[in-house]
């Protein structure tokens, strides 16, 4: 029987501390191709940012490039592994780049996986002000009527406290939600524990792909209504066309296409429309110059995306930090996987925890609506307390 994800990466965690090795990070859900990935052991330091054609394997996160002076971890964070393993298809596999057999304690891990640990987290939380997110939301709304934007995505933040193990807060959450791209970073500087339903770039060989998320509604309400909302479509399709022209700037001419345009898919707590564009990329093209063209993700900015980050800076309280940046991982051949770090837990070393969440803002926003959308995204974090509490509900 093929080790779940979460036990052999809590047999990896407990071996590199008992070891004084650096800590394992993780991918959990659909990364690489795969159902997994998870470097066994890597040092994640700040600043960090992955090179244009890696001959190794790079773990790390970007942050939103706003106001990155006052986040309360590094603005981006990274390291390079030789080796990690992979699952696909309902069994584990070790990969190394220099053709190194798998070490007998990573083999271990796989043979011996540990399970969840009882009361080995608590959590605690305090939701955002409500009128000053409301007052932020008219403020977009204003300019948008004078022609500045056509949409923004504002957005607020919980903050709390996570108390004991930082690595089965994220486990606990991760199996009750089962989030599309979760991610799992941690080192000196604090730990990321992201429950990402949202694909930012995946790059395999030439082609470019693009899953951005835009339109929302709780988990209980109709599916179908989430198709026949004009606010929510012309969010969505506001920043496909964004997400279409960054693609352009260096896809080759004629390659950039919709793949998917307004699927209606599940995510922990809520329902989400869901559009794929995709493009073919000249060879030359490395990492750096495709996240000049792309970052910060489309959906979490606004249309147009530099004026919209103009904005976000004078309308938001605080600063983002990990959030609303990317999350994920790089490799040989050109080879690109980041998440959107929406629905993502920064913490720092001391256990203090911010969680970020907004929204697109458009002329048809309703601000109540949009202050309830907040609160329905991050309700399957907040909800769950601890290792024994409620999970919240999953997708």
């Amino acid at each position: 029987m093929t080790a779940p994800a979460l036990d052999v990466l809590r047999a990896l965690h407990a071996h590199t501390v008992s070891s004084g090795m650096p800590p394992p990070a993780a991918l959990i859900g659909d990364w690489w191709g795969a159902d997994a990935v998870i470097a066994p052991s890597i040092h994640l330091r700040p600043g960090f940012a992955p090179p244009d054609d890696p001959e190794r394997f790079w773990f790390g996160y970007l942050g939103f490039p706003v106001r990155t002076t006052e986040s309360a971890l590094p603005a981006a964070v990274g390291g390079l592994t030789d080796q990690i393993l992979v699952l696909a298809d309902g069994r584990w596999r070790y990969e190394s780049v220099d053709g190194t057999p798998c070490p007998a304690w990573v083999e271990d891990a796989l043979a011996h996986p540990v399970p969840p640990r009882d009361d080995a987290w608590s959590a605690t939380w305090t939701a955002p002000r409500r009128e000053p997110h409301l007052a932020a939301i008219e403020q977009c709304l204003a300019a948008i009527r004078a022609g500045e934007v056509y949409q923004a995505c504002v957005c607020t933040r919980f903050t709390g406290t996570v108390t004991g193990d930082p690595l089965e807060f994220f486990g606990a959450i991760t199996s009750a939600t089962l989030p599309a791209k979760s991610a799992y970073l941690q080192g000196h500087w604090g730990t990321v524990a992201s429950f990402s339903p949202e694909t930012f770039l995946r790059r395999t060989g030439n082609l470019i792909m693009s899953a951005p998320i835009k339109g929302t509604v709780p988990a209980d309400a109709a599916p179908e209504s989430l198709s026949a909302s004009a606010k929510d479509v012309a969010e969505n399709v506001m920043i496909v066309d964004l997400v279409r022209n960054d693609l352009s700037r260096l896809a080759v001419t004629g390659t950039v296409r919709v793949a998917e345009l307004l699927s209606v898919v599940p995510a922990p707590g809520v329902w989400h429309l869901v559009s794929r564009v995709e493009a073919i990329l000249d060879p030359a093209v490395g990492t750096n110059e495709l996240l000049r063209a792309t970052f910060p993700p489309a959906s979490v900015t606004g249309t147009p995306k530099l004026r919209a980050a103009e904005l976000l800076a004078e309308w938001e309280s605080h600063p983002r930090g990990v959030y609303c940046g990317a999350i994920g991982m790089a490799g040989p051949g050109h080879g690109l996987d980041l998440n959107v770090a929406i629905r993502t837990v920064a913490l720092a070393p001391d256990g203090s925890a911010i969680l970020g969440v907004g929204g697109g803002i458009t002329i048809d926003s309703d601000p109540e609506r949009e202050w309830q959308e907040c609160l329905d995204k991050a309700a399957t974090i907040v909800g769950a307390s601890s290792a024994t509490g409620p999970p919240g509900r999953g997708r």
